[in-house]
């Protein structure tokens, strides 16, 4: 049995590196933004839209990814997610304009929701109940480190722009580091695909075609003979239970009244998991730590701290999802969250700004202190109107290219607070909706629409996740820090009264045991 484990373990590895790409992809931008805001002369939307246009593009590919792996088989869709991987790093890399760039990433994007999607799907359908949890929980691993991974090179490219070193100058790191950044995701993209030539189909899509003896043949590598034989006909039993194995299943199931319950957990955990604001520390931690007046070179120091937190705590949610159960993480985990925003709103709320002679001499030269006389020794209670008076006093082209290092030079506050704020909140996120969230939704759903089912409630969170991400820019600008980090620890309780109320717990029940509870 211990050798079959260790089949298991090592196909799950190999299917999650999809999470890895996913998490580096989508975290790798947080380190460009500052960069490509003025260089293309983007609006704050806009800039938005250069992170958001990633989630735009799995949020529609998700809709798609369960449909095809049902036809084709879990594994050649990875296949060719790992390809458009490849590709969009490559193009983002030399993207001429912005245009060229956001449709880069919407490629990557693509990517994004198919392995969001197949991986933990196809782990949760080779997994034996007791194992599922952690192995599923791979793949958040996974993501975690492509997110601490992302948080590292970019630290790592921007402290190499410093280096006189001639091998920097070779290869044009100082000039080009944005487009260093997002080219690198190219190398682990080409590794995934050529892994994924060694991993078998999922046993469960094999016996939905009815090719019954390829399924037994992986099932007998995944456990002994005799659970093999037990498990296929219990899969088998399943499938031919739900109207029969022929009939295609499409969104219109979804509808039906046995599926409400599972439907409706479903839809607000994958709304709960973005609507309290996870992306926008992932993928604008620098310019929320520049918020706090830490400084450029600082705010990507205290990103790896997130990636490192992020990952450390999701380590925790794997060895306790199948010990201390799903529902109980996700408590406890979602309070943290809400303490975390209210301490994150109060730290902001707090800060007081003001440009004094001694300030202002600190600020750099390309900056015409005297057009800042009319703002000088003036202290303003919230960050929304001290930009405003500076972008009135010296121009919208000015002020958005040195907004970090105004507020470095004004703010009068306890960095501290935001730093432990921060890290609170992720690790309360990395013990619970991170992981959590894909466990329940490769447990929830019946065999035969699986692939929809995940698809759809996929898409409810991508879709989420891109409205976060595409408005966070905006929000800090309009709203102010204090009221953005208040309203995600409001929607943060109101998913706590949901899981409490409502949410089952579904550890170590077999996915056909869970569908005979759930599914009336």
């Amino acid at each position: 049995m211990k050798k079959q484990n260790n089949f298991i373990v090592l196909v799950a590895l190999v299917i999650a590196m999809g999470g890895f790409l996913m998490g580096f992809d989508a975290s790798v931008i947080s380190g460009v933004v500052g960069f490509i805001e003025p260089e293309f002369q983007l609006t704050k939307i806009e800039l938005g839209w250069s992170v958001a246009s990633l989630s735009l593009a799995a949020t529609v590919a998700m809709m798609f990814a369960g449909p095809l792996s049902d036809r084709f088989g879990r594994r050649v869709v990875l296949k060719y997610s790992a390809l458009l991987y490849a590709f969009s790093a490559f193009l983002s890399a030399f993207a001429p304009t912005f245009i060229v760039l956001v449709i880069a990433r919407m490629i990557g994007g693509i990517g994004v929701g198919i392995s969001l999607i197949l991986a933990p799907m196809y782990i949760a359908e080779i997994s034996p109940p007791k194992l599922r949890g952690k192995m599923v929980s791979f793949n958040q691993l996974n993501i975690v480190i492509g997110i601490s991974v992302a948080f590292f090179t970019n630290y790592l490219i921007i402290h190499l722009a410093s280096s006189d070193a001639t091998w920097v100058e070779t290869l044009k790191i100082r000039e080009y580091n944005w487009r260093w950044m997002l080219g690198l995701e190219f190398f682990p993209a080409i590794l995934y695909f050529i892994l994924l030539q060694f991993v078998p189909q999922s046993p469960r899509w094999l016996i939905m075609k009815e090719r019954f003896d390829d399924a037994l043949k992986i099932m007998k590598r995944l456990s002994d003979e005799e659970t093999a034989t037990k498990v296929v006909e219990e899969i088998k039993e399943s499938i031919k239970a739900d109207t029969g194995p022929k009939e295609k299943s499409s969104f219109k199931d979804l509808l039906m009244p046995s599926m409400k319950l599972v439907m409706s957990i479903g839809i607000v955990v994958a709304v709960l998991q973005q609507i309290t604001g996870i992306n926008s520390v992932f993928f604008y931690a620098p310019m929320i730590f520049e918020q706090s007046g830490i400084g450029t070179d600082a705010s990507f120091i205290q990103a790896i701290l997130v990636g490192i937190t992020n990952l450390v705590f999701t380590v925790v949610a794997m060895a306790l999802v199948d010990r201390l159960g799903r529902k109980p993480l996700l408590a406890i985990g979602v309070t943290g969250i809400a303490l975390s925003m209210f301490l994150l709103a109060y730290g902001f709320n707090a800060a007081s700004y003001t440009l004094t002679d001694a300030s202002i001499s600190k600020l750099p030269k390309e900056i015409n202190i005297e057009q800042l006389v009319a703002i000088k020794d003036k202290t303003f209670n919230s960050d929304t109107e001290f930009k405003k008076a500076v972008l009135e006093t010296i121009g919208p082209d000015m002020s958005k290219k040195y907004e970090s290092a105004f507020i470095t030079a004004a703010i009068s506050m306890n960095p501290t607070l935001i730093l432990i704020g921060i890290l609170a909140f992720v690790a309360a996120f990395a013990v619970s909706l991170g992981p959590v969230m894909w466990v329940l939704f490769s447990e929830l759903f019946p065999n035969k629409i699986r692939g929809i089912a995940i698809s759809f409630v996929g898409f409810v969170n991508s879709a989420v996740s891109f409205l976060v991400q595409l408005i966070f820019p905006w929000e800090l600008a309009t709203l102010g820090s204090t009221l953005t980090f208040l309203l995600y620890g409001i929607f943060a309780v109101v998913g706590l009264i949901f899981i409490m109320r409502l949410l089952p717990e579904t550890k170590g029940k077999s996915l056909e045991e869970l569908e005979a509870i759930l599914v009336k």
